[in-house]
């Protein structure tokens, strides 16, 4: 298949650039649709009582959401501002799809003790389609915005969602903005040339937006949550600048055996002999993230399994990108890229000035690390070990909910309410209910034991038209803290068979983490047996598969950890422009996860498919081991470089949950390319030594008739060996059977 791919690719490289030139107008112009279509919400579980509860109040009120204004001023009780107020309020209340709004100078509780802060509450009709109900909440917003006194916010309900979901594409566009000349930057300093440092930016651009037309397809059969497109752009990038890098430093390399030549007939050998070495790579890369992505389409929620499919979509079209037209690129402009070890023709070296004397040897430095790991393996693995699992232990005191306000910077608008509200206002004030609804077949004592609960700050309840009693419990503490999750999970343990219902953002937290419970093991069990067939066939080893398992999720444990430290205990936040919030967004948990496993996987198959070349060539685990990592530690570097670049631009902004990924894949994509790669990984492939490779026979036997092999590499070339000094050094050694 790969070798097909290379002969198309370099016999007709013009008609695949077509092709792929089609497919990038299309997915600009069709697939960004999909930003018509998205969904803020996260916590809903299909299927839930809550979202059942949910579904049957609003078939029993007259009502729907509700979102508040607040006024604040040096005095809202002048002539003037309530001339304003009145008038507003009666505006809003004529306006198509209100249901009501109470004079707010006459209602109690609306007018703040220190007449400092007037809330406006606004209740919109039920039965209302998202349209109706988008145009409704946008229009008694602007409205009520029009008060000219003092300062006016507007938000709670649908409007928080929307204005949460709109600052997170904010700051994900600005981070873009930031960071995508600073990836520029750094490529053309990898590369020493605008031609090869423009190529990972292609096959990113070229994998975005067909991941936009493919969820756009999605969009049409399911709901895609607005953070399924941070996925797309995020994971998008990053595997592109992956797959690119590994593909052009091999081509790179390749070059180098044709002396300059840069006959087309040279070129093309050069794009056949990286499609069929690094080519591999990039299929099993792809395979191997895409099928462990895609275990988030076993969870209900439309927020999971939006970002399986955005994960999955982008993950493969990068794949096809990097195995298709990328080579097509190589075959048409390979003869004007400078070969490896050598100046560009277009270009003269940027950085770093070369000295007199000879050329060191391309990957010494890394070469010096695997030796020192090498030389004392059990020390190194033990130490790199005992840090990660100190950073990750954070991590298993985690919280996650929904979140409020507070996710938002200080200047929003959500943000100013929520602190009007908390400023002049009773604790609570602002606290969405617990809502309970009580058949008419249940226990009258039922009601009265509910509003006794422990955590209950206030209850009120009304009668609905079928005789069920909706019972609002106010919870002491957040909307979805602790409190209020204790709530929901007492309300149904008391009531026993009566027909009692639970709803509001609590309970679908509730929710949201029993579902989460209930498939997770599943799901992980799933993943894990498809990557570990996926290792196998790609290393012929029974034990590296296992080992890469360990070593990825040890490094992601111990970025998740730092993040749970930050953000949800509170330490250094303001450092970054946050705040400890108690938990963690129930959105960046998994997308740091689905995120940085992917890119750790990447990894991992990039030294691995080296260090197999070099076993293959000549059986000795240590060479393997060294010329692995010298081989490829390059492009690891390089390519954490420049995601730390792009994921750190995600700390500009000031949302939490966009603040949290940030940090996260930051620390996740330094710690896998440094502390794990370069260190534990040659540590503990020293300390399995041979067995690193073995599989028993019928395993092997497997491997050699379905597992995906490029071919044998030409036995007796050049092999670095480590000296006793520490020192690299090349010999040549002969080529054994493969194991």
């Amino acid at each position: 298949m790969l070798a097909a791919l290379a002969r198309t690719a370099t016999r007709r490289p013009k008609t695949v650039i077509l092709v792929w030139l089609l497919l990038l107008v299309a997915g600009l112009g069709f697939g960004t649709r999909v930003f018509g279509g998205l969904t803020s919400s996260v916590e809903d579980v299909p299927g839930s009582e809550s979202v059942a509860a949910a579904e049957r109040l609003d078939e029993l009120t007259p009502h729907g959401d509700d979102f508040n204004a607040v006024v604040s001023a040096p005095a809202v009780d002048t002539p003037q501002l309530r001339d304003r107020v009145g008038a507003a309020v009666a505006d809003v209340r004529q306006q198509p799809g209100i249901a009501r709004v109470p004079d707010p100078y006459t209602t109690r509780g609306l007018v703040s003790a220190d007449g400092k802060a007037l809330l406006i509450p606004v209740t919109l009709k039920g039965g209302l389609d998202d349209d109706a109900e988008e145009e409704a909440t946008g229009d008694a917003a602007d409205r009520l915005r029009e008060i000219s006194a003092g300062d006016v916010a507007v938000s709670g309900g649908p409007l928080l969602g929307e204005q949460m979901g709109g600052r997170a594409q904010e700051d994900v566009a600005r981070a873009e903005l930031i960071t995508l000349p600073a990836v520029l930057v750094v490529l053309l300093l990898i590369f020493g040339g605008l031609r090869a440092a423009a190529l990972p930016l292609l096959v990113t651009v070229s994998g975005v937006a067909g991941a936009f037309l493919t969820l756009y397809g999605f969009s049409q059969f399911t709901d895609i949550s607005v953070y399924a497109v941070q996925i797309v752009t995020m994971l998008g990038l990053g595997l592109a600048v992956d797959y690119a890098l590994l593909m052009v430093i091999r081509f790179r390399e390749e070059r180098r055996k044709t002396a300059e030549r840069g006959t087309p007939e040279d070129v093309a050998r050069a794009v056949h002999a990286t499609v069929a070495h690094a080519g591999r790579t990039v299929l099993f890369s792809g395979l191997t993230v895409a099928i462990s992505l895609s275990g988030l389409v076993w969870f209900p929620s439309p927020f999971l399994r939006s970002m399986g499919l955005a994960a999955s979509a982008v993950v493969v079209v990068d794949m096809l990108a990097a195995l298709t037209l990328l080579p097509a690129l190589l075959a048409l402009f390979g003869g004007r890229i400078a070969p490896a070890g050598t100046k560009s023709r277009t270009r003269k070296r940027i950085w770093p000035p070369r000295g007199p004397g000879p050329a060191p040897e391309p990957g010494a430095f890394f070469a010096r690390l695997a030796l020192f790991s090498a030389r004392r393996p059990l020390a190194v693995a033990t130490t790199v070990v005992a840090v990660l699992t100190l950073l990750a232990l954070p991590a298993f005191g985690m919280r996650i909910n929904i979140g409020d306000a507070r996710q938002l910077p200080h200047d929003t608008e959500a943000r100013r309410l929520y602190d009007t509200v908390g400023e002049h206002y009773p604790a609570g004030a602002d606290t969405d209910p617990v809502q309970v609804l009580i058949g008419a077949g249940a226990d009258p004592g039922s009601e009265a034991r509910m509003r006794a609960l422990p955590g209950v700050r206030t209850a009120g309840s009304e009668r609905l038209s079928d005789g069920t009693v909706l019972l609002e419990l106010t919870p002491k503490g957040s909307v979805d803290g602790p409190a209020a999750t204790r709530i929901v999970e007492q309300v149904r343990d008391l009531r026993d068979e009566e027909p009692v219902e639970v709803t509001g953002n609590a309970a679908s937290l509730v929710d949201f983490r029993s579902m989460l419970a209930e498939r997770a093991p599943w799901a992980v069990l799933t993943v894990l047996v498809a990557l570990f067939a996926l290792l196998f066939a790609f290393t012929g080893s029974l034990l590296l598969p296992l080992r890469t398992l360990a070593t990825t999720l040890l490094s992601l444990g111990a970025a998740l950890g730092v993040v749970v430290w930050v953000f949800q205990d509170g330490h250094l936040a303001g450092l970054l422009g946050g705040e400890g919030l108690g938990a963690l967004s129930l959105t960046a948990p998994p997308l740091i996860i689905a995120i940085a496993f992917g890119l750790a996987m990447d990894y991992e198959l990039f030294i691995l498919s080296r260090m197999r070349e070099t076993w293959l060539e000549t059986g000795d685990h240590r060479a393997a081991t060294v010329e692995g990592l010298r081989r490829s530690g390059r492009v690891v570097s390089c390519a954490a470089l420049l995601l730390a670049i792009v994921f750190g631009g995600f700390m500009t902004g000031g949302f939490a949950p966009i603040l949290q990924i940030g940090l996260g894949l930051t620390l996740a994509v330094l710690i896998d390319a440094t502390l794990v790669r370069m260190f534990l990984v040659p540590a503990t492939m020293t300390l399995l030594g041979r067995r690193a490779w073995w599989a028993p026979a019928r395993m092997r036997g497997l491997h050699e008739r379905y597992g995906l092999r490029e071919e044998a590499p030409v036995a007796g070339g050049p092999v670095l060996v480590g000296q006793g000094d520490g020192q690299a050094a090349t010999e040549v050694r002969p080529a054994p059977p493969s194991p």
